[in-house]
């Protein structure tokens, strides 16, 4: 049977909207879109680049609990409500994947929060154990 487990980051919006902030199942780690909220303070900062480097870090956390890390990840898609905001996100984007060079999409589209600048979904592959 293909292993299914849930990840929980404590972000209040996984038990008030019902979801996991990452999905295993066998080899495979769904994360789900990843704001640059704070989970352990509920904050977020007003600086694109600043949430940038916390949905980073939020998925980082969430891929090492599954077993992996940036070098695993096959799949990044960026939500930003303002396009403009992507070019200053780069640098930061670019320490995480920029040798791994995952296959990347950037939609322009509205968040949940008028206050997210910026949300980080990735796909990931565990390695073979």
């Amino acid at each position: 049977m293909t292993e299914r487990r849930a990840i929980l980051s404590g972000s209040t919006f996984e038990e008030q909207i019902g979801y996991a902030r990452a999905v295993v199942h066998g080899d495979w780690v769904h994360v789900s879109g990843t704001t640059g909220f704070d989970y352990t303070t509920m904050t977020i900062s007003d600086d694109v680049v600043e949430q940038a480097e916390q949905c980073l870090r939020n998925i980082g956390a969430a891929l090492a609990e599954a077993g992996c890390d940036f070098a695993d990840v096959v799949r990044v898609r960026y939500l930003l409500p303002d396009r403009n905001d992507f070019e200053p996100c780069w640098p930061v984007l670019r320490r995480c994947f920029g040798d791994v060079r995952p296959a990347a999409t950037m939609l322009v589209c509205g968040l949940a929060d008028p206050r997210m600048k910026i949300e980080i979904e990735v796909y990931a592959q565990r390695p073979a154990r």
